[in-house]
């Protein structure tokens, strides 16, 4: 098609357009003839010239159905409040994981263990999620995702043999404590780098879409990880493959020490679904019951449609992040003490009050029956021998290696002069 040069009026530099022009017939407009630039949306084209700024935006509402009093929202559509037995399964767990934690916690100071991570303020996603997935779904943790774990069946003996390394627990010792595993709970083991466990999520749902074998996975992970490159890939890869995905996030308000508001300027992590194509949903993390229904939700959409979503479960962590910081030192007490009244227990409690399904001595007798038994489990853990020193060796290789060999071959003769340093019982 022959073309006429046009001098632009601004700039004074030639454009090159066309003979025959499209004439617009209103300021906005949708022409079907152009490719589809954006993805797999069709184009838009104004004549109008406006900078888009998102802060005009309303931020994502938070999906809530019981508040702080216990109180739950009658108006509320289609909310599933789960049977009686299951209500009292996921207030025992939350009260057994949070004696758990204590426990452990203290141990930690003690220099019984090395190293733990609560997750106090944080049980009702945990919990609440769990409840609302199938059995058979892939779990991905990042590091406080005990609740999970526990709900799923995972007892308080195998969390304690873990966090002691002994010869009992299912890692052999070879990780850190709280980096735990499970394939019977479907549950693969934490590993320590950050964020690594989202993209590796993603292959996983690749995997069962191609199968078709009716399983979804669900990957967790704290706000701070989603600044991490391996986030943004992982939701990439998500969208264009359409994977059966979940992405949790925690949004507990803080990455360690560095603020929310420090660490973006969006509307949280949903604000990444829309510029990714990820369908999203925004959920009080510390309402048990809108934690579970939007899981049912979520993963009924996973599953009917192929395709990922972001869930934000908006929590805060009223431990410090682990044993080796102190949160006082980058938050106040009246911060804390704000947010203590939104306790997630607390207010399943009360919920269950109101239902004639617990009291308060059901509660005091439950805790220190709970507390007593942690005791005797925890002293029995703390006894156990630790592994066999050979087992570092194996699981990586079908066939032990010729250098591998040697390493171990050394170790054996430098424990052997050094016999005092190492006794073999420890």
């Amino acid at each position: 098609m022959a073309s006429v040069r046009h001098q632009c009026s601004q700039h004074g530099q030639p454009n090159v357009f066309p003979k025959k022009c499209i004439k617009f017939k209103s300021s906005t407009s949708t022409n079907l003839e152009q490719p589809k630039h954006i993805g797999i949306k069709q184009v838009t084209y104004t004549n109008k010239l406006d900078i888009f700024e998102p802060s005009s935006l309303k931020t994502t509402p938070i999906f809530r159905v019981l508040d702080c009093a216990g109180e739950l929202n009658k108006s509320a559509e289609a909310i599933i409040v789960p049977n009686n037995e299951e209500l009292l399964k996921m207030y025992k767990s939350m009260v057994l994981l949070s004696v758990m934690d204590k426990l452990l916690y203290e141990s930690q100071r003690q220099g019984r263990i090395s190293f733990y991570m609560t997750n106090e303020g944080e049980e009702a996603v945990q919990i609440g999620s769990a409840a609302g997935l199938l059995s058979d779904d892939l779990i991905y943790g990042q590091y406080r995702e005990a609740g999970v774990l526990l709900y799923r069946g995972f007892t308080p003996e195998r969390f304690m043999n873990q966090c002691f390394g002994n010869i009992d627990d299912e890692g052999k010792g070879r990780q850190m404590p709280v980096h735990y595993g499970s394939k019977t709970e479907n549950f693969v083991t934490i590993s320590s780098p950050l964020t690594t466990q989202l993209p590796q999520a993603v292959g996983s749902a690749y995997s069962f879409k191609r199968l078709n074998n009716g399983r979804c996975t669900v990957v967790y992970f704290g706000e701070g990880a989603a600044s991490e490159g391996d986030a943004h890939a992982a939701f990439n890869f998500a969208a264009t493959l359409e994977c059966p995905v979940i992405f949790v996030c925690r949004n507990n308000g803080y990455a360690i020490s560095t603020p929310a508001n420090e660490q973006f300027r969006g509307d949280g992590i949903v604000s990444h679904g829309p510029g990714y194509g990820i369908a999203t949903v925004r959920v009080d993390g510390n309402d048990i019951l809108a934690v579970y229904n939007a899981m049912v939700k979520a993963r009924q959409y996973v599953m009917t449609n192929t395709r990922p979503l972001i869930f934000e479960a908006m929590t805060y962590r009223r431990g410090h992040h682990s044993t080796s910081d102190d949160s006082t030192a980058y938050r106040s007490k009246d911060e804390m003490e704000q947010w203590a009244s939104k306790n997630p227990i607390r207010r399943l409690k009360l919920f269950l009050e109101k239902k004639n399904l617990w009291n308060d001595q059901d509660d005091l007798k439950y805790a220190s029956d709970t507390k007593k038994k942690l005791m005797q489990t925890f002293t029995i853990a703390s006894k156990k021998k630790k592994p066999d020193w050979r087992q570092m060796f194996y699981d990586v290789y079908d066939e032990l290696p010729e250098h591998l060999m040697e390493q171990m071959k050394g170790l054996e003769e430098h424990l052997k002069q050094n016999s005092q340093h190492y006794p073999e019982n420890d």
